[in-house]
């Protein structure tokens, strides 16, 4: 039987790892009950017919006894979105700041299940990154690995919430974690005070508000009661993150170091990119799930939220791109910010 998971994950690249007994995920239910709320958007990965692949990890591996739970840092030394002002740059969500992660988890993952063959004998396995249909929070507080706070994060004492998390089922019978960590958020309610859509509710995150959703996962256009409040975020948001006093011990890795113009690039610089532009700079980081019409859709929202007069002019650029979507966010923000540079002139303008 093999007892330090730990040790066998950290020599595969992973911060943190534990074990979760295999069978009916309690949280499960709770799951489905926000499914049928309507939160999950327009996410059909999470409501279609692998929503029920979720209940239990053996409809993906039969022969499963256990599943490794590991976390994967991130956080890196750059300061919090929270911490910086600059309106003319837009903010890109820490975690897609550098590779790819899947590739990375996966590799990693993949070691583990050689690592584990090595230490315990042969086994079936199946590596999953958030992309496979499991309830990975649920299973990695089962694991011993943190709580799931009040903004959805799975919560490490000692760590924070800046991690990857991933899964390795397997077919050898591990020992569970023998407990679950307590929830500690108690009476904070940082994140949902600092939430600018009110998208954090007493059970869970109305993706529908969320300005992670909203610049990621949604096609379309997005709401003009929400575009105020989606700020300077061009792919993701921290904010929830950024606030939390468990993040404040959190430590830092070099290891998704920030590419080339992925730290707070210059707004106006990423309205002029053309298709293969955003497709070099990009292609390598998960930024690229946006795809380009829905990027320069962002970029218009926040360059309409910028307060800045001195990108109207490229904002009338997008105001005339090949794309109705983009025009339409294009045009709001110019509207927005002419109403803003009128107001003013007229506040200041002696009488």
């Amino acid at each position: 039987m093999i007892q330090d998971i730990p040790a066998l994950a950290a020599r595969a690249g992973f911060e943190i790892a534990g074990v979760a007994a295999v069978g009916e995920i309690p949280d499960f239910a709770r799951f489905s009950n926000w499914v049928v709320r309507g939160h999950a958007g327009a996410m059909r990965y999470l409501t279609d017919y692998r929503a029920a692949l979720r209940q239990d990890v053996r409809r993906l591996l039969p022969s499963a006894r256990s599943v490794i739970c590991v976390g994967k840092l991130y956080n890196g030394p750059e300061p919090c979105s929270t911490a910086y002002s600059d309106s003319e740059r837009g903010w890109i969500a820490r975690y897609a700041w550098g590779e790819d992660y899947h590739g990375v988890l996966r590799r990693g993952l993949e070691r583990l299940a050689s690592e584990l063959g090595e230490a315990a004998g042969p086994h079936e396995w199946k590596a999953c990154v958030d992309t496979a249909p499991v309830l990975e929070r649920s299973l990695a507080h089962a694991a011993g690995l943190g709580w799931i706070g009040k903004n959805t994060c799975l919560i490490n004492q000692a760590r924070g919430s800046w991690f990857f998390l991933g899964e390795l089922i397997t077919s050898l019978p591990l020992v569970p974690a023998a407990e679950q960590a307590p929830d500690r958020c108690g009476t904070c309610t940082r994140c949902i005070d600092a939430c600018p859509t009110r998208a954090i509710l007493p059970d869970g995150i109305d993706s529908r508000l969320c300005i992670s959703y909203l610049t990621i996962e949604l096609r379309g256009a997005v709401d003009e009661s929400l575009r105020d409040r989606v700020g300077r975020h061009i792919f993701g948001c921290d904010i929830c993150q950024d606030v939390c006093p468990w993040n404040g011990r959190s430590a830092v890795t070099e290891e998704f170091a920030s590419m080339p113009g992925t730290f707070a690039p210059p707004l106006e610089k990423l309205a002029a990119l053309s298709e293969p532009e955003f497709l070099a700079m990009f292609r390598a980081t998960p930024v690229n799930r946006a795809r380009y019409r829905g990027f320069l859709r962002n970029v218009a929202v926040a360059m309409g939220n910028s307060g800045s007069a001195a990108l109207i002019e490229p904002l009338e650029k997008l105001a005339v791109f090949d794309d109705e979507l983009v025009r339409e966010h294009a045009m709001w923000a110019i509207r927005k910010l002419k109403s803003e540079t009128a107001a003013c002139t007229e506040f200041h303008s002696p009488s």
